[in-house]
């Protein structure tokens, strides 16, 4: 069924004015559908979102309309359902429960079946981390697509962006029952980390700019097909990273030691599309494009600050019987450090996730994505800040880790 929002995202690309049966044509539909089809263009009249001329029906270029169709581009490119999120009733939701850090059906302000079918909708698309079932305790993630929605409903609340719980007993139950789920069928969960690190490709890249949608990188990496619409340089690049990942879960699987060689060739194999740097150390400066505020190494000191670091990896490695905090506090500590190192002329932050998740999964923690609604938060606390944020990025990625292992342990069982 062809919704009006549909036919808002079909118009504002077009930009050009469209009779009815122009739309119908578009959509493959065949003339019975023409009266709910010119219905929903007169509906789009009403809402200030087209205006009818002589020539038929054409798109407002104002501010809500430039929202609304970035809303809709936004949830294409992350495989989200933009019908289900752009509903008044559901905006009315997002404004009171985003006021609060935790919600339950107690709080939300709508019935208890409405507010499972909410939150399940949010957790489906990556947007809110489910706690507790019973009772249902649930975590919605603030990012700037659901911040668009209310804008676009006209909501101007105060919301909560930043969280202060931490979930040490959540994750470390998640974690007994991963280990035991695991320990069941290796094959299944083999599985299911093909489908975890084809994400993670495309979010970690969507990070950096690349501009191949999410359904894309599934057709490029798991269907082998290549759509004829994108860049032979962008899917290159979505195939390397793809490599890198394979090979860092290869060394995880072994528990190698993790050594500037290993990183060397990992930051090799991600950027093999650009071999003059591809697995090099710079010899020149660099910087964070858009946040001048982020402190980046000289070049002539990369060395010495890398030397550093292994050596606190070192020291980090020999102890044993490591609580999860004190791995999870090295492991940011080694995000942050490196990542202000910079030391390659591009593809810095990409390699830093990815050692990131080594450094966790070689200490039995599976973290293999990030879920798109933590994103702008990640992003926020990492290479977007004006100052390190050590302590924000380990709640945020208490989070991923906790909704990572979530996402497993509902696929084992």
């Amino acid at each position: 069924m062809v919704t009006k929002y549909d036919i808002f995202e079909l118009m504002y690309k077009n930009r050009f004015s469209m009779r009815p049966v122009d739309v119908v044509r578009e959509f493959n539909k065949s003339q019975e559908d023409y009266h709910a089809i010119h219905k929903q263009l007169r509906e789009l009249v009403a809402l200030n979102l087209l205006r009818k001329t002589k020539h038929g029906f054409e798109v407002n270029i104002n501010k809500k309309t430039e929202i609304l169709y970035g809303i809709i581009q936004h949830c294409l490119k992350n495989n989200v359902s933009y019908n289900y999120l752009l509903d008044k009733n559901f905006a009315a939701f997002l404004s009171k429960t985003l006021q609060k850090e935790e919600i339950t059906s107690d709080d939300a302000g709508v019935h208890p079946r409405t507010f499972k079918k909410y939150t399940e909708m949010l957790n489906r698309f990556g947007l809110a981390l489910i706690i507790s079932k019973k009772p249902l305790r649930v975590k919605i993630f603030y990012n700037v697509l659901l911040n668009n929605i209310l804008v676009y409903f006209n909501y101007k609340n105060q919301i909560i962006k930043e969280s202060s719980y931490l979930y040490n007993k959540e994750i470390e139950r998640e974690l007994n029952i991963f280990k035991r789920l695991k320990r069941k069928d290796e094959n299944l969960y083999r599985n299911i980390v093909k489908e975890f690190e084809i994400s993670f490709t495309y979010h970690s890249l969507s990070i950096e700019g690349n501009p191949v949608t999410l359904s894309e990188t599934f057709k490029i990496l798991q269907d082998k097909i290549i759509p004829g619409n994108l860049k032979a340089l962008d899917v290159e690049e979505i195939k390397n990273y793809q490599n890198a990942i394979l090979q860092m879960l290869q060394d995880s699987v072994q528990k190698k030691v993790l050594n500037i060689n290993l990183i060397l060739n990992y930051h090799k194999i991600a950027m093999n599309h650009i071999p003059s740097i591809a697995g090099k150390i710079r010899a020149e400066e660099v910087y964070i494009k858009g946040n001048p505020n982020f402190k980046i190494k000289k070049a002539k000191n990369v060395q010495k600050e890398l030397d550093f670091l292994f050596e606190e990896y070192n020291k980090f490695i020999k102890k044993r019987k490591l609580s999860f905090n004190k791995i999870l506090n090295f492991a940011v500590y080694f995000h942050n450090e490196f990542q202000h190192i910079h030391p390659f002329v591009d593809g810095n932050s990409r390699t830093t996730r990815l050692i990131t998740f080594y450094l966790l999964q070689i200490k039995d923690i599976p973290i293999f994505d990030i879920p798109f609604g933590l994103l702008d938060e990640y992003i926020n606390y990492t290479k977007g800040s004006k100052k390190r944020e050590d302590e924000k990025l380990f709640q945020t990625l208490q989070k991923i880790i906790l909704w990572n292992l979530k996402k497993i342990n509902e696929k084992l069982s």
